[in-house]
């Protein structure tokens, strides 16, 4: 089983969509906010890039920094995509 679509609802109009088409090195993330639309591409295979995005996740769909314990809820969905 591959999982290649999460989406993530943080609070009121915050959305992340988590996208990875099979074979591909990036994991696509689309952030949405009332604010802003953003589009990013983590290397799939690199735990670094991945904990800088769900720190960024983090911050943009609950609003602040957060703890390590928040970041990691972030984290997981991105190791999903990644089949770490």
């Amino acid at each position: 089983m591959r999982i290649t679509r999460i989406e993530i609802e943080g609070r009121p109009g915050c959305t992340a969509i988590l996208t990875r088409l099979p074979g591909a090195e990036f994991i696509d993330v689309a952030i949405v906010t009332p604010a802003l639309q953003r589009a990013h591409k983590v290397m799939a295979d690199d735990r670094e890039d991945l904990w800088s995005m769900a720190q960024a996740l983090q911050h943009a769909l609950h609003g602040g920094a957060g703890c390590g314990g928040d970041v990691r809820e972030c984290y997981q969905p991105l190791e999903l995509m990644a089949g770490l």
